[in-house]
């Protein structure tokens, strides 16, 4: 299975900029390929008609991780879980890593999480689906059967880019129950944080958690291996 081969983008380490781990030193791995093409997405270098950067063994890609001194490692792409077993193996060999306390996985909602989720066993793992939300032109693609699916140590993300975003991500919510951690991030072009805000307490949204870009503060949004 070590020689299993994945379209690579890029692995390196920084600060995870989002999320419940955000501030921690994290690896990144970040796999080729997307099935959507949301309107905002930032890594549109993932995806074609860009090629992928390289394309490395599992034990090629273990071996990088290991140069690292980091205990968390952020899996994501593009979309991590394309490639089915070999997105498998590959979440495998990296949960089985002494060094390694905390595997996330950043998904998109449109990957069936059933298959994963029971043939993952380490409690190392967990996954942060991103539903997608009208602004993102890929509603349509999300798969609704996940929301059960998750679990406490899961999270849950919208991207808020709009008035019309935040509803149907409440809506969604009220119509899904899920076990996850749900966070609402900003747009922060055309949903300015303090709007957001000021929306959720509006709203009485106690459960939901502000989900605040880092990486975006402490660099130029546009920079890459940060």
């Amino acid at each position: 299975m070590r020689d299993i081969r994945i379209p690579m983008v890029e692995i390196f380490e920084t600060v995870e900029g989002e999320g419940t781990r955000a501030g921690f030193p994290t690896i990144f791995v970040r796999l080729f390929g997307c099935n959507l093409r949301c309107t905002w997405c930032d890594t549109k270098y993932s995806y074609p008609p860009a090629e992928a950067e390289n394309v490395m063994t599992i034990a090629e890609i273990v071996s990088k991780v290991q140069s690292f001194r980091s205990r968390h490692i952020c899996l994501t792409g593009g979309e991590p879980l394309l490639y089915g077993d070999k997105s498998l193996a590959l979440i495998e060999a990296l949960a089985a890593l002494e060094q390694i306390d905390d595997l996330h996985i950043e998904t998109n909602g449109a990957i069936d999480l059933a298959p994963f989720i029971a043939q993952v066993s380490s409690p190392k793992v967990r996954y942060i689906m991103d539903f997608k939300l009208p602004d993102s032109g890929e509603m349509d693609q999300m798969i609704y059967s996940n929301f059960p699916l998750l679990r406490e140590q899961d999270e849950l993300k919208f991207v808020i880019g709009s008035d019309l975003d935040f509803q149907t991500a409440v809506d969604v919510l009220a119509q899904n129950p899920t076990k996850a951690l749900p966070m609402f991030s900003p747009v922060w072009e055309t949903m300015p944080p303090r709007k957001l805000v000021d929306l959720m307490l509006a709203a009485g949204l106690s459960k939901v958690k502000l989900n605040m870009q880092l990486h975006k503060i402490i660099w130029d949004p546009a920079m890459r291996g940060v």
